[in-house]
């Protein structure tokens, strides 16, 4: 897979990017939101890596690939989870160092139709803290229309969430 926009290149993570990927999952923001994709050691992030390569090429999912400027350098993810009963939701993270440039909506805007072809869906869920409010921006930027905001389930607990839907029309 290879998707390129103007500034970005989505592609297959591989092996060597462990490093890259450790690193950027150990900012405040990763740790917050999204606290089981924050990898401790280079290890920890070779082995999730490792696991989802292996994803490549089934549409089981998570299918999850990395997030390149065009220089090469690994700022973040993009990926597709599946929900179960044929529903998948969209995840993503740029780095903190790389955010507020916009990053996020390119991959996500780039990366969603490809996908939701790829998997055979016509939509995609959209689901994120409510207190996440750029992960909200970047969701009503690439076309989520807003379902819910309250209290769910979000990674196993009770919290206040926001959740959108994206219709592949």
């Amino acid at each position: 897979m290879r998707i390129e926009t103007e500034r970005l290149v989505i592609t297959e993570f591989t092996e060597d990017m462990a490093r890259d990927v450790h690193l950027n999952s150990l900012d405040e923001d990763n740790r917050r939101f999204v606290p089981d994709e924050v990898f401790e050691t280079e290890e920890e992030a070779r082995e999730a890596l490792l696991f989802l390569m292996s994803q490549y090429g089934s549409t089981e999912g998570p299918l999850a690939y990395p997030v390149l400027t065009r220089g090469g350098e690994n700022i973040g993810y993009v990926q597709m989870v599946p929900l179960g009963n044929g529903s998948w939701e969209i995840g993503y993270h740029i780095a903190k160092k790389h955010t507020g440039r916009g990053y996020a909506t390119e991959a996500v805007k780039a990366f969603l139709p490809v996908m939701a072809d790829a998997v055979g869906t016509g939509e995609v869920l959209g689901i994120c803290l409510s207190e996440n409010t750029a992960s909200k921006r970047v969701l009503l930027k690439c076309g989520f229309v807003p379902v819910f905001e309250g209290t769910g389930e979000y990674q196993g607990g009770q919290r206040e969430i926001f959740r959108s839907v994206w219709a592949n029309l």
